[in-house]
This record gives C-alpha cells, sequence and structure tokens, in this order.
C-alpha cells in the first residue's frame, strides 16, 4: 500500500461525507465547519500524511521456493497476488513475509510440500492484478492469495471499477481450476499519521471497499477474509508492534496475525478445513450475501463464501453466503496429528 496521491475524491460518496463531515463539525465554528466542507482540512492532511509516511525504498524480500520439502507427495502450488501488504514491505526477511508464512502453515497441516510462487508488487492497485494472473497461471496454481485495495483508496480508484478488476482475477483464476481466498481491503483508518477527520473517511471508505470485494468475490466462486476490523484496533493499540518502521505497512508480529487469519481459510477453499462445530458461535450462519459481506466488514477475521439452502443458491435477497469466524492458526505451529519434522526449509526454485 502507498499513500502517494492520496486526495479527496469528489463523487457523491465524497459529497455525503462531507455532509456528514459538516455536521459533525457544528458547535467548533463555523470555520473549522467551512473548512471541513470544502476539504481544504482533509488536502492538508493527505498531503502531510505523504510526507510523514516514507516512500518505498527497497523491495520485499523474495519468499519463492518450496516449503517443507521432506514431506513426501507432489508439490502443491500456490501464488500470491497483490499489492505491499501481500508481498511483505516492512520486514526484512523472507520467513517474515506472509507468503512463507502462509506456505509454511499449509505444508505443515497438509503434510505435503508447497511451492510458493510471489508476484505481487509494492504499490500495485486493482488494475494490476491482470497483469499478474496472466504471469501467476503459467505456474498452474492450486490456490492463489489476493490481498489488494488500500492502494485502489489512496489513489481515488472509483469502487466499482477496482471491484471489476478484481472480480475478473478471480473469475481468470477460477475459470483454470485454481481455488482463490482474497483479503479484504485493510483499514486504513489504523494508519496513525493520517489525523481525523481523514482518518474517519479513510475508515469509512476502507470498509465500503471491502464489503464491496466480498460481495463481487464470492459471487465469482472465491472466498473471503476481512482484515481490517482484524488488524484495526490491535495495531492503534499496539502500533509499535504491529507497524513497521514506517508507520504504515504491517511489521512482522502484523503479518503473522493477518497470516493466522488467512490459513484457516485456505485449507477449507483446499477441502481439508477442520470439522464444522455442531453449534455456531455467535455471529456465524447463513445470511444473504450484501448482508453477510457487510457483517463481515464489520467484524475480525470473518470468513465469507458461498453457500446453498435448501438445494438453491439463491433466496430473494439474492446469493446465500455463509459467515464463520474460525480460530486464528498460529502459522508455525507443529501439526497436531505425529510428531512431524521441521520442515519450514526453503529450497530456491529453477
Amino acid at each position: 500500500m502507498g499513500v502517494a496521491g492520496s486526495v479527496v475524491p469528489v463523487d457523491p460518496r465524497w459529497r455525503q461525507a462531507r455532509r456528514v463531515a459538516r455536521l459533525a463539525a457544528i458547535g467548533t465554528g463555523a470555520t473549522a465547519a467551512a473548512a471541513i466542507a470544502t476539504g481544504g482540512v482533509l488536502l492538508g492532511q493527505a498531503r502531510q500524511a505523504r510526507r510523514t509516511i516514507p516512500m518505498a525504498e527497497a523491495p520485499p524480500p523474495r519468499c519463492d521456493g518450496v516449503y517443507g520439502a521432506k514431506f513426501p507427495g507432489p508439490a502443491l502450488t500456490m501464488v500470491v497476488l497483490g499489492d505491499s501488504s501481500a508481498a511483505g514491505y516492512g520486514v526484512h526477511r523472507r520467513r517474515e513475509t506472509p507468503g512463507a508464512l502462509l506456505a509454511t502453515g499449509l505444508s505443515r497441516r497438509l503434510h505435503r510440500p508447497v511451492r510458493l510462487h510471489r508476484f505481487a508488487v509494492v504499490g500495485a492497485i486493482s488494475a494490476v492484478l491482470r497483469h499478474q494472473v496472466e504471469a501467476a497461471l503459467e505456474r498452474q496454481p492450486d490456490i492463489a492469495v489476493i490481498l489488494i485495495g488500500g492502494n485502489d483508496i489512496t489513489n481515488r480508484t472509483p469502487r466499482g471499477l477496482a471491484v471489476r478488476y478484481l472480480v475478473e482475477a478471480v473469475r481468470t483464476l477460477r475459470d483454470a481450476g485454481c481455488e482463490v481466498v482474497v483479503g479484504t481491503c485493510p483499514d486504513l483508518g489504523a494508519i496513525r499519521p493520517i489525523q481525523p477527520p481523514l482518518r474517519w473517511l479513510a475508515h469509512r471508505w476502507s470498509r465500503q471497499l471491502a464489503a464491496a470485494q466480498t460481495v463481487a468475490v464470492v459471487e465469482a466462486g472465491g472466498w473471503t477474509v476481512s482484515l481490517g476490523d482484524l488488524l484495526g484496533p490491535r495495531f492503534a493499540a499496539e502500533p509499535h508492534r504491529m507497524f513497521a518502521w514506517d508507520r504504515f505497512h504491517p511489521s512482522a508480529e502484523g503479518y503473522a496475525v493477518a497470516a493466522a487469519a488467512l490459513l484457516p481459510t485456505m485449507l477449507s477453499a483446499l477441502g481439508a478445513g477442520q470439522e464444522r462445530r455442531v453449534t455456531p458461535t455467535p455471529g456465524e450462519g447463513v445470511r444473504s450475501l450484501p448482508e453477510a459481506a457487510q457483517e463481515a466488514a464489520r467484524h475480525a477475521g470473518t470468513e465469507v463464501s458461498g453457500t446453498q439452502v435448501r438445494g438453491h443458491d439463491r433466496g430473494p435477497a439474492g446469493r446465500w453466503a455463509q459467515l464463520r469466524r474460525r480460530a486464528f492458526f498460529g502459522v508455525g505451529a507443529v501439526p497436531q496429528r505425529g510428531a512431524a519434522p521441521d520442515t519450514s526449509t526453503v529450497e530456491g526454485l529453477a
């Protein structure tokens, strides 16, 4: 993700947000209200955030390789697509990147090797996914993880356009027989250099994009995991631990939290998930897809996938969706069954 080019968009959503900001400013003085209404305060804050957050200087470490090479059987092929949050910008060791964490977790729980290819790049917006997918399909992937959306917020990409690019990517991968798990747009309102009221609007826009992504991805046959409400509060409470040096990207601990939320859904997408509980936890269950998307955007680590009710994919309010709130998996934990060897070593790819 990045904040370059982060300017307040002038569209119906911005006009609505501007009205809310104006109402919120009542009692603080007509001058402040007028400044918010015209966007001057927000534009100034955007410029200040760009000055405060350092620009990307070096690429994140490469994480491509075979994880769990000591396990028997053919390797499962995994690709990672998206922006800097998928690439692992902010950490310095290969094992700390999201791709390495997820590949290690998959190999240990599936007891088979995982061949990882990372195509995510720093600064990517959803429009770039098309090129990443084309490159990824050459590797014949079994599962793809996509993390995207933050740069679409900061670069003013219209929400419908960003979602359309994401849907095209998911459908193309699904048509090739690849399972797809999308970590939806993170909560940019957790970024400390962004001050209120811009922080409040960033939170709002992030949540709206995350909900739209969920609807589109599930319709296209993929799975989603909400990341915004998972990472936002904890990042705000422990910024020195959860943020990297630039105060914008996650630290190694931050990426580990995200990977722990994504891994259970990846296993389910591959047909290797845990057995369902007889009694669902509060907030789980079947909803219409739009309702499920809104619910997921509000709650930490919620998985959304398509389902059926009485043999039907759709109901009066649209497609049926299943919400699950799974226990997070420690991505480096040894599997419960058997005393498997430590297979986290990586062999470079030719």
